[in-house]
């Protein structure tokens, strides 16, 4: 109780005496005070009551020793008297003509063995026979003897010759029974009182010391009084007692008093107010009070320790705390302490009840939203509310929300996700496209934005008219209570969301409403931001297959296999390409934008074209890496100078470009960044190709190297990105060597091995696009290729064209002896005429015929129209019209200058090539 602790608190003072008197006040010495206080009263009191029993004791004392003492000093003289009466010789004696002479010496013997004053024998007359004092001997008596004559034992004090004396004087009978003399035997008072001036100190002593203990007891507890009371005088006790009687009774916590025979001692106002006791409850048995509890009745009889117990008291909670009190080492009540807990339980109901849903709401912001697709979104929102808000949970969206598109208005809705406690509810299933009706609070909630509350689903007409059957089902399920919340963010509804109870008999109220409308608040800013990812996903992966290629081009150098798959959390700029070049050449690319979305696919389908491009002029790789790099710097700082596309900048790209040729089975590659291709040898064996790294594209100012290798035939070489071996759970070392573990198999196809590759590292959820190309090596053999060196002199020509012609007739190709010949004869006069030696020819059979000229210079020829009047610049025309392509290469020895004509039987062909030949109009 605080308020019965203060007011024992404001009575505990302490004066430092060595401050001045406040003025006033009374001034008294400490001393003075102390004796003021109770204790020093009830010292003071004991120790008169000790003094004043220490007195009476000793009077009691004194008297009762001179009692005793003059008793004693009788009962002596009266036995030693009869002792001496009875002595034998004592009646022959008397018979004698002189008692005295025989009496006296033995009387005087009796005596001193005796310890007595006197002894005198007497006759019947009183007259002496013996006497301590001789002279005395035959005188009277001092005493009174009539008692004796008549045979009485007769004591009494007297004063004698020798002083005050007690004496006893008894008969002495002959046989016959008659009186015959008298003994008297006594002592004196003098020393009957310093007998008892002996024992006074003793007794002194002994009441000196009583005292002495006695006052120590009484100081003992009169220091435990002064130290309970804290030195309170009685008046100051009495205004304690009248505070501690208001403060317990003013206090706002019940008290109650119970002693060990089950009786209400008492009980404050408090304690009746809460317990509804009646005014005469104290003092009667605990069972016999009207209007207590049989529960708290029980608790005051059993004694036992509690603490914050909750009882029901009519319409109040009680926190009841009860202690045993054990004044002497027994058990002998209780002491019980009772406080309303009513608001408070209401408050800490309310409270909890608040607790929990801020709780919702915060787990929800970090559980809902962890991915960027709005059907994992939607299932997040379903199970984040189950069950702590609600028993299921339905998600219903927009049918063009989960494409990524904006829901158009009246759309019909799609379910998305459903959680529950139970999996045998009967709601729509996931994937069932619901059109709602305009009755019903879905509908409602999704035109207006507003969420909607069905209290009871049983009276609710307009949800039921949906699908009478299954709403029957449902109310017949126990699902009683309905919350259609719309998901909407940014102004557009995207769906609704459905909460359903059934457990808790109370239906949904309008707090939880709000709740539910602040949960999918939330959780609609996710979903649409999934939404807008998903969309812009869509795009990014359509641009970006549109800028892949779709098919393989034909060519006989390589057996290709591929694969692309973008990554999930957005696309990136990865490409890979096969691209025929002249003379049966394959060039491979594989390369990789920084970044992700449109603008890392836009920059990749521009990076490809370019590749393209560049690949057209039959540059070396080095080169076409060079002139990429200027590409990327360009398009890097062409985005810069946009301040508002300043984040959307090229931060550089990587491009690993090979050039394969099956005739010499040689290949040159150069890389940018990229990751270095594996080669897989005929015998399984499998290496990363040592090839110069060089900076990636849009750095500048920095060369790039090549790297020349010889493949056997049947040889694979795989060309790869990042995000095939590259991955959060595994550094990049360790994805290598699970690719060089994945390829050495070299029975397999490429199309196998690359299944292979991908069984073992392609991850369930790239976070990055992964390109894979895997080539095998193709060789064009003896039999398929002509090769002639030419002398340097015009005669020559003829001679070449003779042996080609011989060479087409045994490869089957006799249609083309015209064309090639034509064509061979124009471009080794243009060699032998503007170029420089040596000079070769060399015939390719593939899917078409190539025929190469080789000279020593790097001039290269053009074509143009020539005039009537000129009499050359028509060569190379003829070559145009005649094939099917032509075109320059550089070598490091000079320059190619090639035609490709297509063989018999494919389109463009045999006569095809003449009658294109013969229709060119006349120059």
């Amino acid at each position: 109780m605080p308020g019965a602790m203060e007011a024992r608190k404001c009575y505990n003072w302490v004066r430092d005496h060595s401050l001045p008197p406040v003025p006033g006040t009374s001034v008294r010495s400490p001393l003075g005070n102390r004796f003021r206080s109770v204790a020093g009263q009830v010292f003071v009191l004991q120790v008169a009551i000790v003094v004043l029993l220490a007195a009476g004791a000793l009077l009691a004392l004194v008297l009762q020793s001179r009692h005793d003492i003059d008793r004693e000093a009788r009962n002596r003289s009266v036995a030693v008297a009869e002792t001496f009466a009875h002595q034998l010789g004592l009646q022959p004696a008397l018979k004698t003509s002189d008692p005295s002479t025989i009496l006296q010496p033995l009387a005087e013997q009796t005596r001193k063995a005796a310890g007595v004053d006197f002894i005198v024998v007497m006759d019947t007359n009183g007259i002496r026979y013996s006497h301590p004092q001789p002279d005395r001997i035959g005188k009277r008596f001092v005493g009174t003897i009539e008692p004796s004559l008549q045979g009485k034992v007769h004591t009494e004090s007297v004063e004698g010759p020798l002083g005050k004396e007690i004496q006893a004087v008894v008969p002495v009978k002959d046989p016959d029974g008659d009186v015959v003399a008298l003994v008297s035997a006594g002592l004196t008072v003098e020393n009957v009182s310093g007998a008892l001036d002996r024992q006074l100190p003793v007794i002194l002593l002994a009441i000196a010391t009583g005292l002495a203990l006695a006052t120590v007891g009484t100081w003992l507890i009169s220091r435990r009084l002064r130290r309970q009371t804290h030195g309170l005088g009685t008046q100051e006790m009495t205004r304690m007692y009248e505070h501690h009687d208001a403060v317990l009774h003013a206090v706002r916590e019940g008290v109650v008093i119970t002693d060990g025979d089950g009786q209400l001692l008492l009980a404050n106002d408090e304690a009746k107010r809460l317990l509804g006791l009646p005014e005469n409850a104290e003092g009667r048995p605990i069972r016999d009070v009207p209007g207590l509890e049989r529960r708290m009745a029980d608790l005051l009889l059993s004694g036992r320790e509690a603490t914050d117990e909750v009882i029901g008291s009519g319409d109040r909670l009680l926190v009841v705390n009860q202690r045993p009190t054990h004044p002497r080492g027994r058990p002998e009540g209780a002491v019980v302490t009772i406080r309303d807990s009513t608001e408070m339980q209401i408050l800490t109901t309310r409270a909890e009840t608040a607790r929990r849903r801020l709780k919702l709401l915060y787990d929800a912001g970090g559980d809902i939203g962890t991915t960027l697709d709005v059907v994992r979104t939607a299932e997040e929102l379903a199970a984040v509310a189950v069950p702590r808000f609600a028993d299921f949970v339905t998600v219903d969206l927009a049918d063009q929300v989960i494409d990524g598109d904006e829901p158009a208005p009246g759309a019909d809705m799609r379910r998305t996700a459903i959680s529950g406690i139970r999996s045998d509810h009967p709601l729509y299933p996931v994937g069932r496209l619901i059109d709602f009706l305009p009755s019903t609070p879905q509908a409602r909630g999704y035109g207006t934005g507003r969420a909607e509350l069905v209290p009871d689903l049983s009276q609710a007409p307009g949800w039921q008219a949906q699908d009478p059957p299954r709403a029957r089902a449902i109310v017949d399920y126990g699902i009683h209570s309905l919350i259609a919340a719309p998901l909407m963010a940014r102004g557009v509804v995207l769906g609704v969301v459905n909460f359903w109870r059934s457990q808790k008999h109370e239906p949904f109220d309008e707090d939880e409403l709000s709740l539910a409308e602040e949960l999918v608040a939330r959780a609609a800013v996710s979903m649409d931001n999934a939404r807008r990812y998903t969309r812009e996903h869509a795009l990014a992966v359509t641009l970006q297959r549109s800028l892949l290629p779709r098919a393989l081009p034909e060519q006989s150098a390589m057996d290709v296999a591929h694969f692309y798959l973008p990554a999930q959390s957005g696309v990136g700029g990865d490409w890979f390409d096969v691209i025929p070049l002249p003379g049966s050449r394959v060039a491979l690319v594989v390369g990789d934008v920084v970044g992700h979305g449109l603008h890392a696919a836009a920059t990749m389908g521009r990076l490809r074209t370019a590749v393209h491009n560049f690949s057209s002029l039959d540059l070396p790789p080095d080169e076409i890496l060079a002139r990429l790099d200027d590409l990327v710097q360009r398009i890097d700082h062409d985005h810069n100078q946009d301040a508002e596309d300043a984040d959307g900048g090229v931060l550089g790209a990587t491009c690993l470009y090979a050039v394969y040729d099956p005739v010499s089975q040689r290949c040159t590659m150069a890389r940018a960044g990229h990751l270095p291709p594996l080669l897989v040898g005929p015998d399984g064996t499998t290496q990363i190709v040592e090839l110069p790294a060089g900076p990636p594209l849009g750095l500048g100012g920095m060369p790039f190297e090549t790297a020349e290798l010889e493949l056997a035939e049947g040889s694979q070489l795989v060309l790869y990105t990042d995000g095939l071996v590259e991955e959060r759970t595994r550094d990049i070392s360790e994805g290598l060597e699970l690719l060089r573990a994945a390829l050495s198999h070299p029975d397999r196809d490429p199309h196998d091995s690359c299944r292979a590759v991908l069984d073992m590292l392609l991850p369930a959820r790239p976070t990055d696009d992964v390109a894979l190309l895997i080539a095998r090596t193709r060789t064009l053999g003896p039999d398929r290729v002509a090769q002639w060196d030419v002398a340097f002199e015009p005669s020559a020509v003829g001679a070449m064209r003779s042996v080609a012609a011989k060479k087409l007739d045994e490869w089957d190709l006799t249609e083309l002896g015209f064309a090639a010949e034509l064509i061979l004869s124009e471009l080794i006069t243009n060699a032998l005429r503007h170029g420089s030696g040596p000079v070769r020819v060399r015939l390719l059979r593939d899917h078409n015929l190539t025929c190469e000229v080789w000279d020593g210079s790097s001039t290269a020829p053009h074509l143009r129209y020539a005039a009537t009047t000129d009499e050359g610049g028509r060569g190379l025309f003829l070559v145009a019209q005649l094939s099917e392509h032509w075109g320059t290469r550089y070598t490091p020895e000079g320059k190619v200058i090639w035609a490709e004509l297509a063989l018999p039987g494919t389109p463009g062909g045999g006569e095809a090539v003449l009658s294109a030949f013969l229709d060119v109009d006349p120059l």
